[in-house]
């Protein structure tokens, strides 16, 4: 078996306020659920686990399934009513993106292929 006949897979687990908190952002995600990617909720934590076949397909699920993340948590601090909420769901993807890696180079914190860091190894083959 070579290198390209794995499937690469991620486990994206993030914990929230409360139950509910989780449940809702669980409901909010799953839409995006297929066979490759399946999010649960159980307790205050959000599981997602990805898996596709190709490096390509692989990085554009796992971007898309953060940002579906970072909405959902904005809806729902925004739906909380508290300024506290909010600023902390901002202030968490300020200080540590949900991929575990700070993006110093994204001025617009989007990771696309403008990003000086990206622009020449960038090979979506989605």
């Amino acid at each position: 078996m070579t290198g390209d006949d794995l499937a690469r897979t991620a486990l994206v687990e993030t914990t929230h306020a409360d139950a509910d908190v989780a449940s809702t952002i669980a409901a909010a995600t799953s839409p995006d659920n297929t066979d490759d990617i399946r999010t649960e909720a159980d307790g205050t934590t959000v599981t997602t686990r990805i898996t596709r076949e190709t490096t390509g397909g692989f990085l554009a699920s796992v971007d898309d399934y953060l940002v579906n993340l970072a909405v959902a948590d904005d809806v729902v601090a925004t739906g909380r009513g508290t300024e506290d909420d909010a600023n902390d769901a901002e202030r968490f993807r300020d200080t540590n993106d949900a991929d575990g890696i700070r993006d110093t180079n994204d001025a617009d914190g989007i990771r696309d292929t403008n990003d000086s860091d990206t622009a020449d190894t960038d090979t979506h083959d989605t």
